[in-house]
């Protein structure tokens, strides 16, 4: 069974189905976007089960010629990291539409149009993490751009325009990079062996360090954009303000993961030496991004531009587990993509629900509401410990494994890095308090508790918070195999512990 071509088709399935529907019928169309997403889900789940966790090979590969006079092949295959981060998108999709049962509404189109367009975006997630030809990476990079430019621009609220117009020209720019250095591969594969986008074959081409370095940094940029890191952060705040909340997972929690991706994937595979070249770099940006992102959320006084900022700390930690070019940190980078989507996930669902039900944004209009919305407010505070790494919640997981990785090969980094987590706790624990404890703010009294439908679409994010920070093995089994191969095939390798090498002795 073809599964990543299924897994890709279900959803386009869906988004026909709902295109035969009534405009008038906004109900039809949510069942049946959520009842498709429940069995894309169902479906990924199935074959993660037949996956060879020990196998370090590309699985479940096909290969079909698409355009042949150019080389171009609609190729599919996964590993243990692309796997893991199809997971998180797949999951987080059901409860994104169970989470925002009434999101469409209010929009410039009908909710028709809503759900065709997230149903879209899923297939195009599915395809950027399968795709093992270049090209058609390419082609599934830019194509995400559009159904989330709707989705910003056509359901968000404030300057939804200005920011969907944001998102799309610095996601342009980084594509036309990346497009330079496809087609400069391309010419170079053609000299040396044979017209091909093939990943696996355009990893062994030779160049001079000069075009390799101009090559890997068309590739980071455009990542970097998508991640987001410093300097090339500045669209998220924006989008994460203007757009929905379900819109916002899917942007945050997904989207943004496909940049730390294309880091593993694509920077460190065809380009090992720029890579080398560019890590002490990459590395500082990363703590710039940390300690940038923290400050700023510290000083926030709206909810979602708040999470934003945090997201971009939260993305400069996986950065450093990438380029600290350990294993370990790479297992913990990859960890952090799928912590950090379940975490960004309950603060962005459960901050909607707030907002929607106070008719406002501000943290400080939220005083007061343990005391009347307490499982509203005890589940936000879950989420919040989440965010900040707390011990026996996933996120703590990762963050140690990536600062553990850092600091057996650059200790300054890691030390550096782990000033972020102090910073973490002000951000979270001081809107927390603020939100949720001391009297209640005037105008919250009448504020309803979250109901059966909404208690539903968070119990499982909180249950797969909670599970990975007391048993992360099940993923850590997948991800592992293929973070250490991966830093082999870069041509890096662990470092030697003092301990370790007086045994050896």
């Amino acid at each position: 069974m073809n599964w990543l071509t299924t897994l890709m088709a279900l959803p386009l399935v869906g988004a026909l189905v709902i295109s035969v529907l009534p405009k008038s019928n906004a109900l039809a169309a949510k069942r049946a976007a959520f009842a498709t997403t429940l069995i894309v889900a169902g479906a990924t789940i199935t074959m993660a089960v037949q996956f060879q966790r020990d196998n370090v090979e590309i699985q479940f590969v096909e290969s079909r010629s698409w355009i042949p006079s150019f080389g171009i092949k609609y190729a599919l295959g996964i590993d243990g990291i692309a796997l893991v981060l199809i997971l998180l998108s797949v999951l987080l999709a059901p409860i994104v539409v169970l989470a925002g049962w009434n999101e469409s509404s209010g929009g410039r189109w009908s909710a028709k149009t809503f759900y065709i367009l997230l149903l879209v975006l899923e297939t195009m997630i599915v395809g950027v993490f399968s795709a093992t030809d270049v090209f058609l990476f390419y082609v599934f990079f830019e194509a995400m751009l559009v159904p989330v430019y709707f989705l910003i621009g056509g359901f968000g609220t404030g300057e939804r325009s200005a920011a969907a117009v944001k998102f799309l020209l610095y996601s342009l720019f980084g594509g036309l990079l990346m497009l330079a250095s496809i087609i400069a591969l391309y010419v170079l594969s053609g000299e040396q062996i044979g017209h091909t986008f093939d990943l696996a074959a355009l990893s062994h081409l030779t160049m001079d360090s000069t075009t390799e370095n101009f090559l890997f940094l068309g590739f980071f940029i455009a990542f970097a954009i998508k991640a987001p890191l410093w300097p090339l952060h500045t669209w998220l705040p924006d989008a994460a303000a203007s757009a929905t909340p379900g819109t916002s997972v899917l942007l945050l929690g997904v989207l943004d993961k496909v940049g730390t991706f294309g880091m593993i994937r694509y920077c460190m595979t065809l380009f090992p030496h720029a890579t080398k070249t560019f890590t002490p770099m990459i590395i500082v940006l990363a703590l710039i991004s940390i300690i940038y992102g923290a400050f700023l959320a510290i000083g926030q006084k709206d909810l979602k531009r708040l999470i934003a900022f945090t997201s971009i700390s939260h993305f400069g930690f996986i950065t450093l587990g990438i380029f600290s070019m350990t294993s370990q940190g790479q297992s913990g980078a990859t960890l952090y993509m799928f912590n950090h989507g379940f975490s960004t996930a309950a603060l962005f669902l459960i901050g909607g629900w707030m907002m929607s039900r106070r008719g406002s944004s501000k943290i400080a209009d939220f005083g007061g509401l343990q005391r009347v919305t307490p499982v509203m407010a005890w589940t936000f505070f879950i989420a919040g410990m989440s965010s900040l790494a707390l011990p026996g919640l996933s996120s703590f997981v990762s963050e140690f494994l990536v600062l553990v990785g850092t600091y057996t090969r650059y200790p300054v980094a890691a030390v550096i890095g782990t000033f972020g987590i102090v910073l973490a706790a002000l951000y979270i624990l001081i809107p927390v308090q603020r939100a949720l404890h001391g009297p209640v703010t005037p105008g919250n009294e009448g504020l309803s508790d979250l109901n059966m439908r909404e208690r539903i679409a968070i119990a499982p994010v909180l249950a797969i918070i909670i599970a990975l920070g007391f048993y992360p093995s099940p993923l850590l089994n997948v991800i592992n195999p293929a973070a250490a191969h991966t830093i082999a095939q870069s041509g890096f390798t662990d470092p030697v512990s003092q301990i370790d090498a007086k045994a050896g002795k």
